[in-house]
């Protein structure tokens, strides 16, 4: 069916983006009014290509396929292979097209161990901080966010010629953290998770692709960490304590 013929809910065009570099290409777009972002990360040497939030409308998750395959036979490589779909937290807005994607493609699901009871499609692989996920001869590291939800889990993308990519779900986004609903102890944690986890091990250039809306960069956000701080009712801390430092 064309996909046209589906009402989807959403005001404005399905627009997908891509962000190619090394032998990796992130193609993602918004699924609905929410600004819900999918993501697809394709290893362009094998076509292995893992999803990231089935957000919602499982029409638009297998177009954004389709965009990654149509580019990868345009440039005469493999054609794209779906080997994952990963749910970076348990909210609903961000697998409710899980289970139609999942069941179409007969792919394995992932997502963080402390959320995966309360996503209504089984988990096949929970997730802990410190993992790898392997798309073809990609590895992506794990990297436990919790605060948004228990479970949080962001991808980092790392190649050898180019800033370090980061998919954050709904734990940091430009301009702050998450929702942490008021609670004073899950601010603190995502935001020292946050720190201690991103912005002390990821450097400036390293760009990071949230749960809704658009990109940024580390850069562009590490001078407001005290801020961020300041507006949970937590101390300020010496800016140097949060500076990249790539030794850990």
């Amino acid at each position: 069916m064309p996909l046209a013929a589906y009402s989807l809910g959403m005001t404005h065009p399905f627009t997908p983006k891509l962000d190619s570099f090394g032998t990796v290409e992130i193609h993602y777009a918004e699924l609905n009014d929410y600004e819900n972002n999918c993501y697809v990360i394709v290893d362009t040497v094998t076509g292995s290509a893992l999803i990231v939030d089935a957000a919602d409308a499982a029409p638009y998750v297998l177009r954004l396929l389709d965009v990654a395959n149509d580019a990868a036979l345009a440039a005469d490589r493999p054609e794209i292979q779906p080997v994952g779909i990963l749910t970076t937290h348990k909210h609903p807005d961000h697998w409710q097209a899980l289970g139609e994607v999942r069941d179409d493609l007969g792919v394995p699901t992932l997502a963080g161990a402390a959320d995966a009871a309360e996503i209504p499609v089984p988990t096949d692989r929970p997730l802990v901080h410190g993992d790898e996920v392997h798309v073809g001869d990609l590895r992506l590291g794990v990297i436990g966010l919790r605060g948004h939800t228990d479970g949080s889990v962001a991808l980092s993308v790392v190649s050898s010629d180019a800033a370090p990519r980061l998919i954050t779900g709904d734990s940091l986004f430009p301009g702050g953290i998450g929702n942490t609903w008021d609670d004073p102890a899950r601010y603190e944690q995502l935001l020292t998770d946050v720190v201690e986890r991103v912005f002390r091990r990821f450097p400036d250039s390293t760009v990071f692709y949230p749960g809704h809306g658009l990109p940024s960069t580390l850069g562009k956000e590490r001078g407001f960490l005290n801020r961020w701080r300041l507006l949970g009712g937590l101390e300020a801390a010496n800016p140097a304590l949060d500076a990249y430092s790539p030794e850990g």
